[in-house]
């Protein structure tokens, strides 16, 4: 009797998995980003981001993504004596739960999820009397994309705000935060 459910179980997910929308696509957009801190005034800098995406499903949806990007910041103490920039290059791999609102060809979407970034290379410019603080940035962080955008065809545009749940660096309780822009096109 096990057998035969686990058979049913097994076909039933077949059939689901073979009626699943799955499209897959490119993107590329411009960011712009913080890095948080308690004792700094911080500033945005732009960057870039490029890669892919997979969509599963239509109305409610699951979007698994992978792209390179930069992201960073610009430091300032209070009192004007030292300022400073970092720059970052990630790969980053959010994963996105979705739902669409409208036609196949022209719909609105919501999307929310979490993403991992490994941070690959980052570039500073700091003056000498704050460089030790700025030295251990860590190798990747965790934390939540939320936006929302419009597909029209093949073509998907997304606006997003990304918020950091861990540290970027623990001194002075860094924490990254940015927006994104970004023009993909769906494949098929």
């Amino acid at each position: 009797m096990k057998k035969y459910f686990l058979s049913v179980a097994m076909l039933v997910a077949c059939f689901i998995s073979a009626k699943a929308q799955v499209t897959v696509g490119a993107k590329a957009g411009v960011t712009f980003s913080k890095i948080n801190t308690d004792e700094l005034k911080e500033s945005s800098v732009a960057g870039y981001q490029v890669g892919g995406f997979a969509r599963i499903g239509s109305n409610w949806f699951l979007q698994p993504e992978l792209y390179l990007g930069s992201s960073g910041g610009k430091f300032e103490s209070d009192d004007n004596t030292y300022s400073g920039k970092v720059r970052f290059t990630t790969l980053n791999i959010p994963v996105l739960i979705g739902k669409s609102f409208g036609q196949e060809d022209l719909n609105l979407h919501l999307v929310a999820g979490p993403v991992y970034s490994a941070i690959l290379s980052d570039s500073r410019s700091f003056g000498d009397n704050v460089n030790e603080a700025f030295r251990n940035y860590k190798s990747s962080t965790l934390g939540f994309q939320a936006g929302g955008g419009v597909d029209v065809g093949n073509i998907t545009v997304d606006l997003r705000y990304e918020g950091g749940l861990s540290k970027v660096s623990n001194y002075f309780d860094q924490r990254q935060s940015l927006w994104a822009l970004s023009v993909g096109y769906k494949f098929f």
